[in-house]
Parts: structure tokens; sequence; C-alpha cells
């Protein structure tokens, strides 16, 4: 049996359910039934959805998708080309399996992340008014799917998976559950196995060995039947818990619902020898948790969606940061060890969800919070630069095999078609949601009025 299979094999599902702090019962659920979002605001959601895949630390757009095979020694990638499908087009060397799959999907050569700045643009921003974009989704769609109680958006984490590190406040977790910016606390994403005030609303704190006896799951929503009858609704939380639970609702966490055959494609835990990135650099458990864990966040993101998440956000914690320094890899050997899992685990991704008919109704995003410098460093690291960036999307919205703007001869900014963090923002509520309807609604107030005026990347 694969390792990742084994994994997964023997874990008992209604633990695991609580393992990722599935918001299914009353502590959370009952909670944001209660108070849910209005009908008809809901109305204007659209069955899409989105996921992101989030390269914190700020990837290179020289070693990725822009290897500027002619410029000089210094500047061009120092990992080496190769073709692709597109006449013309190259990629960076560590891509062969995504080279041969850009006929699906577009990479953008002139995309602006904005500043050289560690932060979780464009996942928080001053263009999502400083709110997460988790949490002015829900504040449309709801913190939970109304029929399956999925929540509606969630960020994934390696810990989401089974890693044991959660990354520390300065790698921007704190941050994705506390801004709301104008939105409702309420509506923060759903992180499986994080902390803050939206998985303390969202975790059920019951024993696992309570879980196969549902009489005792009745006695535990009956010690909490004071508070929940203060809540308003017509359906009562308890009623709407225990539904929720007799759905299976939790399933959708469980990677091992799915055929050994399907985990094992997307295992990316034997790509790169642990070893090879040894103890000497700061960051080492975060690369190898990075090499450990990337099929599998992607696997449950595609079954996430698959079972009507609206947006989610994969993101295997501070490993793009390729200074060459006490923390981080020269960009050489990072790319050796962080780009073949990634490689692989997005090509069977698209491949996957292609096969599923999920990509046509999905749209998928793959960035950083920022470039590196055209200039190798003299410790043969990039540093920060927020002029250019990587940028792939695919699927809902996209235009296939298509190579979107182009940047200048030293790849340091847009040389035409530049795109804005407006315009991915504007690309992604005009995939989730019916802008125009939105634009009539007064009780939305001035946040949502502006963020739907983003023009978006494609027309």
């Amino acid at each position: 049996m694969p390792a990742m299979a084994k994994l997964y094999a023997k874990r008992p599902h209604r633990r695991a359910f609580l393992q990722v702090g599935l918001p299914v019962l009353a502590g959370g659920l009952g909670n944001n039934f209660a108070h849910g979002v209005e009908a008809d605001r809901r109305s204007a959601l659209k069955d899409h959805s989105v996921l992101m895949i989030f390269l914190h630390g700020g990837p290179s757009q020289y070693e990725f998708w822009d290897p500027k095979p002619d410029a000089p020694s210094d500047i061009r990638t120092v990992t080496g080309h190769l073709p692709t499908r597109l006449a013309g087009v190259r990629f960076g060397s560590h891509f062969p399996k995504l080279a041969q799959r850009a006929d699906r999907f577009c990479v953008v050569r002139s995309y602006v992340p904005g500043d050289g700045n560690h932060d979780l643009k464009p996942l928080v921003s001053q263009h999502s008014l400083m709110g997460s974009l988790g949490a002015a989704y829900n504040s449309i769609a709801g913190p939970q799917n109304p029929v399956t109680a999925l929540p509606s958006s969630l960020h994934l984490m390696p810990v989401a998976v089974g890693e044991k590190r959660v990354p520390p406040p300065d790698f921007g977790l704190a941050e994705l559950q506390t801004a709301t910016g104008p939105f409702a606390r309420s509506n923060s994403p759903f992180i499986p196995g994080g902390t803050g005030p939206a998985l303390a609303n969202m975790t059920l704190s019951m024993p696992a060995d309570r879980w196969g006896d549902r009489s005792s799951l009745l006695k535990r929503l009956d010690e909490n039947e004071a508070r929940l009858d203060a809540l308003s609704g017509t359906e009562g939380p308890r009623e709407r818990a225990m539904r929720v639970l007799l759905a299976n609702t939790g399933k959708a966490f469980q990677l091992n619902q799915e055929p050994e055959r399907v985990i094992a494609r997307y295992d990316t835990a034997g790509l790169v020898s642990e070893a090879s990135i040894g103890t000497t650099l700061n960051n080492h458990n975060f690369y190898k948790e990075h090499v450990r864990s990337l099929g599998r966040l992607l696997l449950l993101g595609r079954r996430l969606i698959e079972n009507g998440a609206g947006l989610v956000t994969v993101n295997t914690a501070f490993v793009w940061d390729m200074h060459a320094d006490v923390n981080n890899a020269p960009v050489k050997t990072g790319m050796d060890w962080l780009a073949p899992p990634l490689d692989h685990a997005l090509s069977v991704l698209l491949d996957d969800m292609e096969d599923r008919g999920l990509l046509e109704r999905t749209l998928v995003v793959v960035c950083g919070e920022m470039g590196r410098t055209p200039k190798v460093n003299d410790k043969g690291g990039r540093d920060h630069w927020g002029d250019l960036g990587p940028l792939l999307l695919a699927g809902c919205g996209v235009p296939r095999g298509a190579v979107h703007g182009l940047s200048t001869r030293d790849g340091s900014r847009p040389a035409s078609s530049p795109v804005t963090n407006q315009n991915l923002l504007g690309q992604i509520w005009s995939t989730l949601l019916d802008t125009q309807k939105l634009r009539l609604r007064a009780d939305l107030g001035p946040a949502w009025t502006r963020m739907l005026g983003y023009p978006t990347i494609f027309t």
C-alpha cells in the first residue's frame, strides 16, 4: 500500500471528523444557521468555486513561467528552461508536467503583486478592504452551505492533513482568522486544525470516544440547550445539527474516502528526499512539510470543492522566500526541493478536476504575495520584488493555452497588459458572484460596492 494510503487507511472516520474541527454541531452550526445570511443575498451566488494555491514567501517569476532564456546570466533563470506545448513558450525546467499541460491553462507574465512585503495579499490586502477574501465571501454566502453545512470558505494548511506544526502568527495564520475588515468577525474562513475565534465557534468539544454513540451526542446537545435556545431561527439548532451529522458531512474532510489509487496519484511525499533538505536551515521543517503534504492538501481541496465549498485556499506555509540566508534556501536548491511537488500535484489536480467536470465551474489560482528580484544576489538567492510575480490561472472563465501579458526584457515589470490585484479579485468575484445583481443591493454598503467595481482580467 502506498505510504500516503497507509496514513489514512486505518483512521476512524468519526475521529478524523472531530480532529479537523468540522463545524457541524451545536457549538457553531446552530449559531451560524440561526443568524444566517438572507436567502435573497445568497441568490447572487453562482454555482462556481475558486481554489487558490497560495505560494507564501514569494515565488520567482524567472524560475516559474517566465525564465528569460536570452537575458544575461545574472538575470535569467538559474534552473534552466524547457519547451511547452505552446509554440515559443518556455517554462522553468522544474515544471515538465505543467509544460505538457500548458494548453489547458493561462500563465500571466504581467502580474503586479504591488509591493515586496511579506503579507497575505491577495488573500488579505487593501483591495479586499483589509478583510480576508474568505470573510468577504462568507458575508454573501454565509459561513456554511445551507444544504450541506460544509464551510463556505476554508484555508488549508499542512496541519489539516495530519502535519504537526502550526506556523507561528507571523506566518499569517492568525491574520487570516482575525482580518475581517468591514465584514463580521463570524465570517472569517474556517481553518481546519488552526486556532482563533472562527475555529473556536466551529469546533465541537466532545471526547472522540463518544462519537460512536448518538445518544451521547443528544445528551451533549441537551447540556447546551439553554445556550442554543437563546438563538433565533425557524429550525432548531439541535435538529439542524443532527441533520448534518446524519448526512455525514464530515466525509468531505476524509481522504480515506478516496480510492487508494487516487490517493497515490496525488501523493508528493516521495518526490524529494527529506534527507537532502537536512536540518541546517531554520525553515527546514516547513520545506519537509511542503513535500509531504502538498498532494494531500490539493486532494482535500478538490474534495471540498466537489462537496460544495465556494472558496478554498491551500497554503504550505512560508517556503518560497528564497533569499539564501539562515532561514531560506538559495533559489536553485529551494526549487530542487519545492518545485517537483508543486509540478506534480498541480498537474494531477488539473487532470482530475477536468475528468470530473469540476474545472469548468472552478477557477484555479496559483500565486504568491510577491515575486523576486531580477538579479541573483551573491549568495544565490533572489530578494523581494513587488513589481512582477508569477500567476497561473485555470478553469472557469480562463482562456486555455494562453500567455497573458508580457514582461520587460529583464523580467522586472509588465511590458503589456498589466494585471493588478484589483483585476485578480475582480476575476475571483465575477466567478463566484453575480456582481450585477449585488450592485443593486443597498444593504451591502460601500465595502462591497467598491470591490464589485474591480475590472476582471478576462472579459
